[in-house]
């Protein structure tokens, strides 16, 4: 089982809440947890096999766009990647 890291930076913190709760429901990952980067960005990071990392962040990034304001402004899926990551 090959296990990935999957990401989705926000605007704003509804928007992660949202991208947050699609994810961990749409696929078997684990919420790893947030980032506040600065000036409203919120990246989300969730964990898993490879293909429900790839659901997670589509659903995901599908529910962002039913929050008010809410705008993905990138998403990143690193396949393998070290394990102390």
């Amino acid at each position: 089982m090959a296990i990935a890291v999957g990401m989705i930076e926000t605007l704003g913190f509804p928007a992660v809440v949202e991208a947050a709760d699609a994810m961990v429901k749409a696929a078997r990952v684990t919420l790893v947890g947030y980032e506040k980067i600065g000036s409203g960005r919120v990246t989300v990071i969730v964990r898993g096999d490879v293909s429900e990392v790839q659901a997670s962040v589509a659903a995901g990034v599908e529910n962002i766009k039913r929050v008010s304001g809410g705008q993905v402004l990138s998403t990143h899926i690193i396949a393998r990647p070290h394990e102390n990551l």
